[in-house]
């Protein structure tokens, strides 16, 4: 037996976009997002090709640590915990940005319904 199921969608109200990225808050929220995202980015592009530059150029990372297991086998478990921590940084910082997010539109909202 099959059932139907009906997807009711909300009209989406068109906004001004250029309006809102003329508002101070949209700004200040853009700024918030590039300060976090650029420098993590950084870190993590010069983190991740750091290991194939020194095991193809250099050494440095054939040492044994502990035992048989050497350095190129910490850095490279250390990018997996390096991927894991960024990714719940961003998933945790990008829900404070959609918050914010929100309360832009939820404010551009209330002032176009003031001017109609």
């Amino acid at each position: 037996m099959e059932q139907k199921v009906e997807h009711v969608v909300q009209p989406q109200r068109n906004h001004d976009y250029e309006t809102i990225a003329a508002s101070p808050d949209f700004k200040s929220l853009v700024r918030k997002k590039n300060k976090f995202l650029l420098p993590v980015t950084v870190f993590f592009l010069l983190f991740y090709f750091t290991l194939p530059l020194l095991t193809s150029f250099s050494t440095v990372l054939n040492k044994p640590v502990i035992g048989d297991i050497s350095l190129v086998w910490i850095f490279a478990l250390a990018q997996f915990i390096m991927t894991w921590t960024l990714c719940m940084m961003y998933v945790k910082k990008a829900n404070q940005f959609d918050a914010e997010a929100d309360q832009v539109l939820t404010k551009h909202n209330k002032s176009e319904g003031d001017r109609l």
